[in-house]
């Protein structure tokens, strides 16, 4: 399958790096756009809600500016940690509003992106249980491929497990 435009999901996190490590490494050798995209889950802007409007007009930015706040944080993330793999490769940022896993199904069909690439936190047990995976609602979910990538663990993270 010839990649075309790969969607690489962030959270911002050390652990997604790998994700769009390897998204950015794929396009690189395919010539493919990566769209590296965001979500700012609704927990995050949920109390907002329950606030009376002139409370969050005085109080919180809008989300407009929330939004553009977060750009400039993924676009900072880049820089500092794949700045030279992202060089050669054209990159497109996207950030939305809403529930992360529904958000990327559909930014992906929107674009018809040929893959999803995204990393994986690796939970298990009670934390898997009780917070759900994201990583893998998109895979049963999406409508595309999808390749989960998992970060390397350090030898201090394999001695405490």
């Amino acid at each position: 399958m010839a990649l075309k435009k790969i969607l690489a999901p962030t959270d911002l996190s050390l652990a997604s790096l790998e994700g769009l490590k390897c998204a950015l490494e794929r396009a690189a050798s395919a010539g493919a756009e990566v769209i590296v995209y965001h979500v700012i889950g609704s927990y995050e802007v949920a109390p907002y809600y329950a606030l009376e409007e002139s409370y969050v007009q005085d109080e919180f930015p809008s989300f407009t500016e929330l939004i553009d706040e977060r750009r400039k944080q993924v676009v900072a993330f880049l820089q500092r940690y794949l700045a030279s793999l992202a060089a050669g490769v054209t990159v497109r940022i996207e950030v939305a509003v809403g529930v992360p896993y529904q958000q990327i199904i559909d930014r992906a069909a929107k674009e018809h992106v040929d893959m999803i690439i995204l990393s994986t936190h690796g939970r298990t047990g009670l934390l898997h249980v009780v917070i759900g995976s994201v990583a893998e609602k998109i895979v049963r979910l999406a409508s595309c491929p999808v390749l989960t990538v998992r970060p390397e663990r350090r030898a201090d993270q394999r001695a405490a497990a």
